[in-house]
C-alpha cells in the first residue's frame, strides 16, 4: 500500500488513514526508521548515530496528543536509550532479535491490544510486529517485503523525517493535529 494519490493507493490511504484512527500505542524501530540505517563507528569502537529533529519534535506531539509510544529496536545502544529518554519514551526494547516477543511484552505492560498498535519498520526482522498491528508503516527506503505489506509507506526516508510525517498522519487520521500545532500558530 502507499501514500500516492492514484484511486487505487486512494482507497489504500483510507484504509490507513482508519486503522492510524484506532492507534492508541505507536511503536518505532530505530535503524532505518529514526536514523537512516547507517552505522558509524567511532576511534573507540563506539556506533554513532544520527537522529533527527522532526521525528522527535513528532512523537513528542503524538504523545500530547494521547498516544503512547515505544521503541523496538534489533540492535542494542546507550545512545537509543538516551534519545528515548529524551522523547520521554517509556517503553524501550533493545538487543531483542525477537521481536515478536518484545512486542508481547509491551503488549502486556501496556495492558494494550495488538489492534490499537501501530508499528513502523523496514526490514523483515520487523514483519513478525507488522502482521499483528492494527496500524503498519515503512518507509521508502525500506525492504520491498515490507513495503509490500503495510497500510502506509512514508514519503519521507529513514531518519529524514518518517517518522514525524507517520505522527503528523496518525494525528490527523485521530482529528488531533489543528489542536497539536495550535500553541505554535498564536
Amino acid at each position: 500500500m502507499s501514500s500516492s494519490t492514484d484511486s487505487a493507493a486512494g482507497s489504500s490511504l483510507s484504509v490507513a488513514t482508519e486503522r492510524a484512527a484506532n492507534v492508541r500505542l505507536m511503536i518505532f524501530d530505530v535503524d532505518g526508521i529514526l536514523t537512516d540505517g547507517s552505522l558509524h563507528f567511532g576511534a573507540d569502537g563506539e556506533v554513532i548515530k544520527t537522529f533527527n529533529v522532526l521525528d522527535g519534535h513528532g512523537i513528542k506531539l503524538l504523545q500530547q496528543s494521547g498516544v503512547a509510544t515505544a521503541i523496538i529496536s534489533a540492535r542494542q545502544s546507550p545512545i537509543v536509550l538516551r534519545r528515548a529518554t529524551d522523547l520521554g519514551i517509556q517503553h524501550v526494547f533493545q538487543g531483542i532479535h525477537d521481536k515478536r516477543s518484545a512486542f508481547e511484552q509491551l503488549l502486556a505492560q501496556t495492558k494494550t491490544a495488538a489492534d490499537a498498535c501501530g508499528f513502523i519498520g523496514d526490514d523483515v526482522i520487523d514483519l513478525p510486529i507488522l502482521s499483528r498491528v492494527g496500524f503498519a508503516a515503512s518507509v521508502p527506503n525500506g525492504h520491498q517485503e515490507v513495503r509490500s505489506r503495510v497500510h502506509y509507506v512514508t514519503q519521507a526516508s529513514g531518519g529524514r523525517g518518517a517518522a514525524r510525517e507517520l505522527c503528523d498522519f496518525i494525528l490527523r487520521a485521530q482529528g488531533n493535529y489543528e489542536t497539536a500545532i495550535a500553541p505554535y500558530l498564536s
